[in-house]
């Protein structure tokens, strides 16, 4: 499988979905497992057999690296490697000295870190399956788009009585019932994705029915799954996208009506209540956590740059007993990374973010792609919602991104490879005539 290079072309310009005839089998191995990959089940505890799965997948899957055996110039693997190991192995041991537990029971409080090994098991998929770009992009979209296809099914069929106002903690029911109103908490890594894709072939295009699309996956977050970090990053990610693609002129209008654009946005039913502090909101809790969260790591610089770990889910003890409160680290984003993990863990989430920003600029060099860039744009909403929902949550999903980006680099440099060797060839045997 060759990847064409298009050198000097503009990512939005090339229109990749008419480039090459999909193949079945690897359309339908994409299919069966991006679900898994992308964590689509990795919170839905109503789905005990795909659940179990999805938690088990990083271990099942890790097999797949051995197709990378003898793959020569893989960028981000050092890296990748390197977060992973210190942010299971340094909390792990740090738990040690401020919570008292075994170094054994406090990696099974990093289990939650695991799908960060995709990035090698999906890569060695890739590299041992050789799909195209195109049965890549399709493959997301046919998922994004089912993913949608399936919200509205639930949200038409589902009665009211399935919807749940009151559950234990830990458990992510698909059907709540909250101040935001029914909910349908959906995983929509796929369908963030797919709306930021053909939000991006939008604007290079002109095109109508991607702005109809774009806008139905945005209006389906918005009214159905109701969360709120969606929301906020999805229309993040639109308005940084218009800006860039825009002429200057627009440009300057588009910043003179974004201010008009948020309070809008924020004006709407539950987008309103993002900045309150009402007991209802859940604001005093999650401030009361991080008054004990800063508390407990003190004046310690120590503490402070490598963090202090967490209490294993498995213990006997929790964090809830120990702080005598509803202490959940995700709760407080930023501040729970830094207590988990410290400064240094923290520095490694978002290099680990940055660094496949920074190497999609590098792709862009030499292949035009929309789908290349809906996966920068949501490596952006990541970043964008991170204040809100923690990074450390699902970093498979970045895992997958950044694996695609390697891939893609991998074969440019095959075909850099095969240009050379072509050119050699004929060099030879040019030569080989003129000596006859």
């Amino acid at each position: 499988m060759s990847f064409k290079t298009t050198q000097g072309e503009p990512p939005e310009e090339e229109d990749s979905t008419t480039a090459t005839r999909l193949r079945t089998g690897r359309m339908v191995v994409l299919l069966l497992l991006l679900p898994l990959f992308g964590q689509f089940f990795h919170y839905m505890k109503g789905l005990p057999p795909l659940w179990a799965l999805s938690k088990a997948f990083p271990v099942i899957s890790l097999p797949l690296v051995m197709f990378l055996r003898g793959v020569p110039r893989l960028p981000m693997v050092r890296q990748v490697l390197f977060t992973f190991l210190w942010m299971t192995v340094v909390p792990s041991f740090a738990a040690i000295f401020y919570f008292h537990q075994d170094f054994f029971l406090g990696l099974t409080a990093q289990v939650k870190l695991l799908p960060m090994l995709y990035f090698f098991s999906f890569l060695g998929l890739l590299v041992k399956l050789r799909p195209s770009l195109e049965e890549l992009e399709r493959a997301f979209l046919v998922c994004g788009a089912a993913t949608l296809i399936l919200l509205v099914i639930l949200r038409v069929v589902v009665p009211h009585s399935w919807y749940s106002s009151q559950y234990a903690f830990g458990s992510s029911p698909l059907f709540s019932l909250d101040s935001r109103g029914e909910r349908i908490r959906m995983p929509m890594y796929f369908a963030i994705i797919a709306t930021l894709f053909w939000y991006r072939r939008f604007l290079a295009t002109g095109r109508l029915w991607l702005l109809l699309a774009a806008s139905s996956g945005f209006l389906l977050t918005l009214t159905v799954v109701k969360t709120r970090a969606m929301v906020v990053g999805m229309a993040g990610v639109c308005v940084i996208n218009a800006l860039v693609f825009a002429s200057p002129r627009r440009r300057l209008l588009l910043i003179l009506l974004a201010p008009v654009g948020l309070i809008g946005l924020f004006s709407f039913g539950y987008l309103g209540t993002m900045f309150s502090t009402d007991s209802s909101s859940g604001f005093d809790v999650r401030w009361k956590t991080i008054v004990k969260a800063v508390d407990f790591l003190g004046l310690d610089p120590v503490r402070w740059t490598f963090g202090v770990g967490t209490i294993s889910p498995v213990s006997t003890e929790s964090l809830f007993a120990y702080f005598d409160h509803f202490f959940f680290l995700a709760d407080i984003t930023w501040i729970g990374i830094l207590f988990e993990y410290g400064v240094i863990g923290a520095l490694l989430v978002i290099l680990y973010q940055l660094r496949g920003l920074l190497f999609y600029r590098r792709l862009t060099a030499f292949y035009a792609s929309p789908f290349l860039g809906s996966l920068f744009d949501y490596i952006v909403y990541v970043l964008l919602i991170s204040n809100l929902y923690p990074p450390t949550l699902s970093p498979g999903e970045t895992a997958v991104i950044l694996a695609i980006f390697a891939y893609v680099w991998h074969c440019h440099l095959e075909d850099e490879a095969e240009a050379q060797a072509a050119a050699l060839a004929e060099h030879a045997h040019a030569a080989d005539r003129e000596t006859r």
